[in-house]
């Protein structure tokens, strides 16, 4: 039994011990290396230098390399999240592109649809002209409020044409000279201009009041009056064939109605600033029931039906863009928690793989333990048998593996 525990503790040293002796005695040597290499670096040697040299050189070329990888990942990964940035960007600008082309549409079919209800009730004007005008000093002027501009005759003004300061109404020639007209404002008690009081829908006339408003009449002002107590608009009725309709003029407060006996119109315009205005033409087109009007309403009705087909085409598009990007958020979704599942899987699989072979190193290791008490002292290497192997060897391992030496035919 001393014999067999001795071959036990003898195989054990060699089996574990063996490896531990080299490393030792290899970490040994570099801590002394490293001693005498940097004792001898305090002295100026030209060999020290350049393997101090070298040395940085390497590690620097070392860490390169080793950091590439890792670099590489950070530029791949900065590169993926500014693209999902730029993306979203381009979605948001697309979907706001999208709504100003809906806008636009829209906007379309509202314009046909004016100019078609205008013709059929007889309210539809055509530009027949448009001219620019300085506004010159008036001193000789029979009128309160009245402007000369520097356009006559001789640039095609004519008695009754209307002046706007950018979209506003401002006045009406009322007297043409070869190269000055005068203008008649709003502003002037002698002004009548046809209204229509917006969202109220109420017509009345407005005459000059005072520099900066108008006033109504024939208008009682309890009729003014409106539960949301907003701000009523002001604008040309076209009644009379002297304005256009539509054009903006001022603006009421509904909150001083019952304040006041008088129904003031606040102008938009400061009449007293005026620099420059906008001289303009109209002439009411003429509707005749013949074919040509027939086809123009028939085309006119036709554009109206192919733009809110357009409308709907882009409406169901958008709604299939929107189930589109959900489906797609979820399969992303579904698509990262796979990957996420199979890397852990991998992670297991990986596991249980070093597991399994650990296993059968130990299996192995066991094995040779079991043998070697066993059949040890038959392949072990005396004095008087010298023809055997030394412990340690895998000679001497596979000898105990086979249960003994194998005998040569």
């Amino acid at each position: 039994m001393e014999t067999s525990r001795d071959d036990f503790v003898i195989a054990i040293r060699s089996a574990f011990l063996r490896k531990g002796n080299k490393q030792r005695f290899s970490l040994l040597s570099l801590i002394l290396f490293s001693i005498i290499f940097l004792v001898l670096g305090n002295y100026n040697f030209k060999v020290i230098n350049l393997n101090k040299t070298v040395i940085k050189e390497i590690i620097y070329f070392s860490s390169f390399i080793v950091t590439l990888p890792e670099n590489t990942i950070k530029k791949s990964f900065n590169k993926i999240s500014n693209h999902f940035i730029y993306y979203d960007d381009y979605q948001i600008v697309k979907s706001k592109l999208q709504e100003l082309k809906n806008k636009d549409l829209s906007k379309k079919i509202i314009m046909y649809e004016n100019i078609e209800l205008k013709k059929l009730i007889d309210d539809y004007f055509i530009e027949d002209s448009q001219a620019y005008a300085k506004v010159l000093i008036d001193k000789e002027s029979k009128f309160l409020r009245s402007i000369v501009i520097n356009k006559g005759s001789k640039n095609g003004v004519k008695v009754g044409m209307t002046i706007y300061d950018d979209i506003y109404l401002v006045g009406q020639v009322v007297e043409v000279n070869f190269i000055t007209s005068r203008v008649l404002l709003i502003s002037d008690i002698n002004s009548k201009v046809p209204i229509t009081i917006q969202p109220l829908n109420i017509q009345g006339i407005m005459s000059g009041f005072d520099k900066q408003k108008g006033q109504l009449q024939y208008i009682k002002n309890e009729r003014l009056i409106n539960k949301d107590n907003e701000e009523l608009t002001v604008v040309t009725s076209g009644s009379g064939g002297v304005f256009k309709s539509g054009i903006p003029i001022g603006k009421i407060n509904s909150l001083d109605i019952l304040e006041n006996n008088k129904i003031v119109v606040n102008f938009y315009k400061n009449f007293s600033q005026l620099k420059y205005v906008k001289i303009l033409s109209h002439t009411k087109e003429k509707i005749q029931l013949d074919q040509n009007n027939k086809d123009t309403f028939k085309e006119g009705k036709e554009k109206i039906s192919q733009i809110n087909n357009q409308v709907e085409d882009i409406r169901l598009l958008q709604q299939q863009k929107i189930i589109n990007n959900k489906v797609r958020i979820e399969i992303e979704k579904e698509n990262t928690k796979l990957k996420e599942d199979l890397v852990n899987i991998k992670k297991k699989l990986a596991e249980k793989n070093k597991k399994i072979r650990d296993n059968k190193i130990e299996s192995k290791n066991l094995e040779f333990l079991t043998l070697n008490l066993l059949h040890g002292h038959k392949c072990r290497k005396t004095m008087f048998r010298s023809k055997l192997y030394k412990i340690g060897t895998d000679e001497y391992r596979a000898c105990v593996l086979s249960k003994g030496p194998i005998k040569s035919n």
